[in-house]
């Protein structure tokens, strides 16, 4: 593509010149693979692995995306296949809310039953839930993530659907609460969590800050097995436009300000205001701000 490999910072990892000249040479001399399999090939070279010793090909093949967009390099064309789904799903079909008939307390549905998503019914089941009733439908969430749905104890009826993934690289008023400077973030990032879906499907009084509680409790703990990495902070953007967070609030969130606008993965600066949200943000640990900039 004709511009020099200088070495890069991405998802907290610095690449050195020596690093970008070999990825380049991957993709260049690689050719007739899929995008996935370049993200594949290039972690292995790099070591570019999670705590738990995974690949991070999900992170690498946004890296990589980067630098083309960026005019580094060129990537082989996606390739459309029958098996791989499009990356957003939104369906009208059956789209009326609420989706169960379930009302009255949610005392009288409690305990709630948290359950993560694992199995391939329940993937096929919480992509539905969100293409049908979620104002910005199922995307597929970029780097880490965990899915779980959440069910009445009797009758047992699916009622929530929760999502956590990877944070945003830049929020300027979550960086300030905590006291991050660009390397610091860099370094611990890692231990937030971003809530990047939260979906309430019955009109039970409560529901909502009652599902936050209950799948919280879980996170910590699901996280730092899955991935290898104990979360200290979860954050969450609310449409302003549409929603007053009123559950997050009764939850005890910390309300911080507002976004840019430029939406939580724009690196390239192009969207300011065009779509500003309320951050909130919730302390799995009493020392969140503090071991966030620490790293300990």
């Amino acid at each position: 593509m004709g511009k020099t490999t200088k070495a890069k910072q991405f998802y907290g990892r610095q690449f050195t010149q020596k690093e970008m000249s070999l990825v380049c040479e991957v993709v260049n001399t690689c050719g007739g693979i899929s995008r996935k399999e370049l993200a594949y090939t290039v972690c292995e070279l790099l070591d570019w692995k999670r705590a738990n010793g995974k690949l991070k090909e999900r992170e690498c093949r946004d890296f990589l995306e980067q630098l083309e967009h960026q005019g580094v390099l060129k990537l082989p064309v996606k390739k459309p296949t029958g098996s791989r789904a499009p990356r957003k799903h939104v369906s009208t079909e059956g789209a009326g809310w609420p989706y169960s008939g379930l009302t009255g307390s949610v005392e009288m549905y409690t305990p709630l039953c948290v359950e993560r998503v694992e199995k391939t019914e329940q993937r096929r089941l919480f992509r539905e839930l969100l293409s049908r009733y979620h104002y910005l439908g199922y995307t597929m969430p970029f780097g880490a993530r965990l899915q779980y749905l959440v069910y009445t104890h009797a009758p047992r009826e699916v009622v929530g659907c929760v999502q956590f993934s990877s944070p945003a690289w830049r929020l300027k008023v979550r960086d300030q609460w905590i006291g991050w400077d660009d390397t610091t973030r860099g370094l611990n990032l890692q231990h937030v969590v971003n809530n990047s879906r939260f979906l309430v499907l019955a009109q039970i009084k409560n529901l909502a800050s009652h599902m936050l509680s209950a799948v919280l409790s879980h996170l910590r703990t699901d996280w730092e097995n899955h991935y290898g990495i104990e979360p200290w902070l979860v954050e969450t953007m609310v449409d302003r436009n549409r929603y007053y967070g009123g559950c997050y609030r009764a939850a005890n969130w910390i309300v911080l300000g507002e976004t840019s606008g430029r939406g939580r993965m724009d690196r390239y600066q192009e969207r300011h205001g065009a779509d500003v949200k309320t951050v909130l943000v919730y302390p799995l640990v009493k020392t969140a701000a503090f071991r966030l900039v620490s790293g300990r």
